[in-house]
């Protein structure tokens, strides 16, 4: 009896580490980070991180609404770079997208933000056309518009995304189809690939513990 008793005590307390560690668990940071010597609330110095962070931005949104980043500002949000003419990602990386939308399409922390990165053709109305054909309605998920540079820098040296006119390419432009998640804080918390089910099952399964983090 007191072995019975001792074992379910055992597996009782392995659940309890068990549940422990995974309500703790953190996504990773990535970009540059430095460390910087601040004051503590007594009063002494210590060290902390500062992590690589998305700048302030304005661009149109596809009801050619000037938007900034107080749009995203206290959420958690999941960017992408993209063109609506694009044939050869974009088209499964956005339908792959959308299982993740209708998913947290209902959650107020979360949003979404598709760049294009096809200054030439991509006007806020074809932005339009293709939300709507997307299914997308409403502020959830903004697609924006910007100036060839401003939105280039913001990709390659911001979000860590590369994409790029070339006249090679079957549609003229070249990007990855990372879908990138973002922190409340604007700090990038992971990438996956657009086009890789798995890849976009494991951003399901993040969205909450990134969440998680900031009910503590």
């Amino acid at each position: 009896m007191n072995k019975i008793i001792s074992l379910i005590a055992i597996c009782l307390l392995f659940v309890t580490i068990l549940s422990s560690c995974q309500q703790e668990k953190k996504l990773p940071f990535y970009g540059e980070r430095h460390t910087e010597t601040i004051k503590d609330s007594s009063g002494a110095d210590k060290i902390d991180t500062v992590y690589q962070t998305i700048p302030n931005w304005s661009f149109l949104n596809q009801d050619s609404v000037v938007t900034t980043n107080r749009a995203t500002d206290g959420k958690v949000y999941i960017a992408d770079f993209f063109f609506t003419s694009c044939t050869t990602i974009c088209p499964t990386m956005h339908r792959n997208l959308m299982t993740v939308y209708n998913q947290f399409k209902t959650n107020p922390d979360v949003m979404f933000v598709s760049h294009t990165i096809d200054f030439k053709y991509d006007r806020p109305y074809v932005l339009k056309k293709y939300a709507q054909k997307l299914g997308v309605d409403g502020a959830k998920w903004q697609f924006l518009y910007g100036s060839k540079d401003s939105v280039y820098t913001l990709a390659e040296k911001n979000y860590l995304v590369a994409v790029g006119e070339d006249s090679t390419a079957k549609d003229g432009y070249i990007h990855q189809g990372y879908l990138v998640l973002i922190d409340k804080d604007r700090r990038i918390r992971g990438a996956y690939d657009g086009t890789k089910k798995d890849q976009v099952e494991q951003l399901k399964k993040d969205i909450p513990v990134l969440l998680a983090e900031y009910k503590k």
